[in-house]
């Protein structure tokens, strides 16, 4: 008897899922409630267990995508492992054992680095030889996200057909080929997301500069204390959480957003911290950020960030969020005007650190400054406000023993 593995309801408003990546061959034996599929939603990449132990049939090919509810594979459960290769059993003669050898060594070669369908289709696109790919999937295979990450080797082989040729002659590596590819669940609710918040709120940018030197000194003096005693890196990430929590209490309309005709004002504050992965930007939350020590943001920064590194973010986890923190500077931003996560009424971007000279009691001396930027609809929140919460940030960054005496 066949069981059927369906795609799960993974969300509200969800209808479709794009199958990432088969964990399990066709054809393999499967155990119950063992990860055979990767899907991946408009907000997160989840796995299906098989449903009971058996033999897989896969239905749908990798990269396709999958209606809510819809048959993706079977498992037979009355299949058992030594059925699925009968002739296995019976041991072959001296002479065929022989020969056998190398072939059995040739298939085991022949299966390292595999990959699979969406990957190979994507390295043959790239030129890449799947050889010089290390796969992190099962038993090696080459994933989709190996052969997007994947890059070519600097002693490319030359290419034989003459336009290749020509143009390596002239020592231009420049090409007018073109490829395309769906756009992701996730990339297109990124899309749609941000044209929708540029199209219906009214959004501003105010920017302002940090002086870096104090908390950069006070971080560089206990940053191994801190993780000796915590188990954790201290980062700058903690201490602007802190600033911002600490000026939203005079600042509420930052933490607010609008709904209909009301404004809903947040007693909490849930701060979203934008993590760049493979698949594009997410927004996990740090719940409750307001009653957390710099200790246990850091900690759930980084629990966040590893399960967003590894695809292994829930929806739960990214939901609900008040106020948004985006960091520019880790890709070399020097300034930008973040785009608001709505409903939400501000997002900080912050940006990369760099000495530049300023005046101080009448003298040039050279700081490290960061640029900070806070984007907000203007709806909700007045300049006067936008203005003072970002000067109130900045204070608190410049004096960060204010962060710590909450005043």
């Amino acid at each position: 008897m066949s069981i059927d593995v369906k795609v799960p309801a993974v969300g509200e408003s969800i209808t479709e899922v794009t199958i990432a990546s088969w964990l399990k061959k066709d054809g393999d034996m499967v155990k119950m409630d063992e990860p055979i599929c990767s899907i991946e939603s408009d907000k997160a990449t989840l796995e299906i267990s098989a449903p009971q132990s058996g033999k897989l049939k896969i239905l749908v090919e990798e990269g396709s995508v999958a209606a809510i509810g819809s048959k993706v594979a079977e498992v037979d459960e009355t299949a058992t492992a030594g059925a699925s290769a009968p002739a296995a059993a019976q041991a072959p003669k001296k002479e065929e054992t022989k020969t056998a050898a190398p072939a059995a060594s040739s298939s085991a070669d022949s299966s390292k680095n595999f990959p699979s369908p969406a990957a190979g289709k994507i390295l043959a696109e790239k030129g890449i030889d799947a050889g010089s790919v290390q796969g992190t999937g099962k038993d090696g295979r080459i994933t989709k996200e190996d052969a997007v990450g994947a890059k070519a080797q600097a002693s490319a082989p030359v290419a034989s057909d003459s336009k290749s040729l020509a143009a390596q002659t002239i020592g231009n590596s420049f090409s007018r080929d073109t490829r395309r590819e769906k756009m992701s669940g996730l990339r297109k609710t990124i899309a749609s997301r941000l044209v929708a918040a540029k199209n219906t709120t009214a959004m501003l940018t105010t920017f302002n500069e940090v002086d870096m030197s104090a908390l950069m000194d006070l971080r560089k003096k206990y940053k191994d204390q801190f993780k000796e005693k915590h188990g954790v890196g201290l980062g700058f990430m903690s201490f602007f959480t802190k600033a911002v929590c600490s000026a939203i209490k005079d600042f509420p309309a930052v933490n607010a957003q609008i709904d209909g005709t009301d404004i809903i004002y947040h007693n909490y504050t849930d701060i979203g911290v934008a993590v760049s992965t493979p698949r594009g930007l997410v927004v996990p939350v740090v719940r409750n950020a307001e009653a957390m020590s710099l200790a246990q943001i850091e900690s759930k920064i980084l629990e966040l960030a590893l399960k967003a590194r590894d695809n292994k973010i829930t929806i739960d986890d990214m939901q609900g969020g008040t106020f948004t923190i985006t960091n520019g500077g880790v890709f070399g931003s020097m300034l930008s005007t973040p785009i608001l996560n709505a409903p939400q009424s501000a997002i900080l971007g912050m940006h990369n650190i760099v000495e530049r000279p300023v005046a101080i009691n009448g003298q040039v001396v050279i700081r490290p400054v960061m640029y900070l930027a806070l984007s907000y609809d203007h709806r909700i929140v007045d300049g006067r406000e936008s203005v003072s919460f970002l000067k109130k940030v900045k204070e608190m960054l410049e004096d960060p023993s204010r962060l710590l005496l909450d005043v």
